[in-house]
């Protein structure tokens, strides 16, 4: 998979996309970056990608043509034209099914805005969508761009050592994982779960399943409402709740 990231900030994102799992995926040439930067694509001298909004207002807004130009050049390298996604806090929430959804595409451009925002006539002829990491607004796109990448890029097979690391963990299978333990066994007064020391993998397994059932009735209890569960599972739920204070 090829990942493009349209940035005023390339060294930035370079930086983040170089280290730990991702950076060593990227070096074994599992997941392929590209970060562009958009100021190559600049008329003036002093390389500006940015202008005073019409109507007035406060903040200056990133131009058409310089994102234009890069999003046509990035074509053309390509020779046929990548999913192109704006991250705003305009856009829909990004999801770990989403996330599974743009896994399956070949290639994938992400745009990074920045100041305030991107004239609207360059989203409205190339990009697919929008999408957004959560109900607040941060100064540039960039971090939610590299969120983005980071999420796909770990759905891809030989990035992650086994399936099993992310088919298990929170959000994959719709709940929240269950609490995990390392050693020493015991920490503070505080033990770890003797079913985990039994070696007994069918009831190491039930625990695990019950345990993230009744974190996500804790903390996360809108995830139950499109979770796959059995009548017995949210009979579990129901009288978990009953409990907590």
């Amino acid at each position: 998979m090829r990942i493009d990231i349209i940035t005023l900030f390339p060294e930035m994102c370079e930086a983040f996309l170089n280290e730990s799992i991702i950076g060593r995926a990227r070096k074994k040439g599992v997941v392929e970056f590209v970060c562009h930067q958009l100021r190559d694509y600049a008329f003036d001298k002093h390389k500006r990608v940015d202008d005073t909004t019409y109507g007035g207002g406060m903040g200056m807004l990133m131009k058409a043509e310089p994102i234009a130009l890069c999003f046509e050049a990035l074509c053309h390298v390509l020779g046929k034209r990548p999913h192109l996604i704006y991250m705003s806090p305009k856009g829909k929430t990004l999801t770990q099914q989403r996330v599974r959804e743009l896994a399956e595409m070949e290639n994938i451009a992400v745009l990074c805005g920045h100041y305030e925002g991107v004239d609207q006539r360059v989203l409205d002829e190339y990009v697919d969508e929008e999408i957004s990491i959560g109900d607040y607004v941060l100064t540039g796109g960039e971090l939610p761009a590299l969120v983005l990448a980071d999420a796909v890029s770990r759905m891809i097979p030989e990035v992650l050592s086994d399936d099993v690391c992310f088919e298990e963990e929170s959000h994959y299978s719709g709940l929240l994982e269950y609490p995990q333990y390392t050693k020493p066994y015991e920490w503070r007064g505080r033990t770890v779960p003797d079913v985990l020391m039994s070696g007994h993998h069918a009831n190491i397994d039930k625990w695990r399943r019950l345990r993230s059932l009744e974190e996500t009735a804790r903390l996360r209890p809108d995830l139950l409402e499109r979770a796959d569960l059995t009548d017995k599972e949210r009979q579990y739920i129901a009288e978990y709740l009953k409990k907590l204070p």
